[in-house]
């Protein structure tokens, strides 16, 4: 059985020819370079014909393909909602693949925060676990569910949108775009804060970061400053960590998990904070739920728990015949 796993970010897209074990037969990386609408489509397409031409696999060896896609894509409609991407607000991707395969070939396309998770059961932190969450926290912030060995899509498959997680008040206005937990905790979030605290101009006025262009400074910038030990990388960082802790409290509460796994671009370099945001945790998580939960750091090297999560996709499509 080989089935193909297609990993779509909002900058780049990634793809891999996966044979029944889950070793990787081929793959293959693209940049969108701000490509708009049906010319990611045509992207993907790109990449799959790719993928298969290097791999050594006749074409209809190919049984299946699963899609990551960083937004919302509907079970029922097979179209995609993917806010990164202009264009696709109603994007008929799973029918675009179908169509470019001159035989039937199963597509399956879902979240990011459901194929983290997925990856992370097929060959990460959550094999042999029944409930468990992928708290993955890059450009926004998302968490993907298992619980009692079942992938949770909720009604419309927006289930896991974690950036919206309210946190405290007051409300403000720019959380209706973003999120509370978004605003503070992502990496375009720790940015933000960052450079708000840089415009006003009076706190931490020794700060390195007061010498970069204010409306450039990334959370890159703002981790690197916190390992020079810089007040204001710290001030924000810490604020972070907080609103982790907090979000991570609630789903401890909420769904009791065996296991937490955090991942995506910002864990990174935050990773060295797991430690430091479960004992924030268990200050505000039901006592005996926190106890029996741990938290760990993705195990599928170089950020990969969308795509091993595309393949496994593809894998269950055929084995749930």
């Amino acid at each position: 059985m080989v089935v193909l796993g297609i990993d779509l970010g909002g900058t780049k897209i990634i793809g891999a020819v996966f044979d029944e074990e889950g070793t990787i037969r081929s793959k293959e990386m693209y940049l969108l370079e701000n490509r708009e609408g049906k010319e990611v489509g045509e992207l993907v397409l790109r990449l799959i014909d790719e993928l298969i031409g290097i791999s050594g696999f006749s074409r209809s060896r190919i049984e299946a393909i699963g899609i990551c896609v960083p937004g919302i894509a509907d079970s029922k409609t097979g179209l995609v909602w993917a806010p990164n991407i202009p264009g696709w607000e109603n994007y008929p991707l799973q029918k675009e693949i179908e169509e470019h395969f001159s035989y039937p070939v199963r597509v399956n396309v879902a979240s990011d925060r459901t194929c983290y998770i997925l990856g992370e059961r097929w060959k990460g932190a959550a094999r042999e676990v029944s409930n468990a969450m992928f708290i993955a926290v890059g450009t926004g912030i998302g968490v993907g569910l298992l619980i009692d060995g079942r992938i949770v899509h909720g009604f419309g498959d927006v289930v896991g949108a974690a950036g919206w997680l309210a946190l405290g008040s007051p409300y403000f206005d720019e959380y209706d775009r973003y999120g509370q937990l978004e605003k503070y905790a992502s990496g375009d979030g720790i940015a933000l804060q960052t450079r708000r605290i840089l415009k006003e101009g009076m706190l931490f006025v020794g700060s390195s970061l007061y010498r970069l262009d204010m409306e450039r400074v990334t959370s890159r910038d703002v981790f690197e400053a916190y390992a020079r030990g810089d007040d204001l990388a710290e001030f924000v960082i810490g604020k972070a960590i907080l609103m982790w802790s907090l979000a991570a409290a609630n789903l401890v509460s909420l769904l009791n998990p065996e296991k937490i796994i955090w991942g995506g671009g910002v864990f990174g370099p935050a990773v060295q904070f797991i430690d430091r945001i479960y004992a924030e945790s268990c200050r505000w998580a039901q006592s005996v739920a926190i106890r029996q939960v741990s938290f760990e750091a993705s195990q599928l090297p170089g950020g990969e728990a969308g795509l091993y999560g595309a393949g496994y996709l593809a894998l269950l499509s055929m084995k749930n015949d």
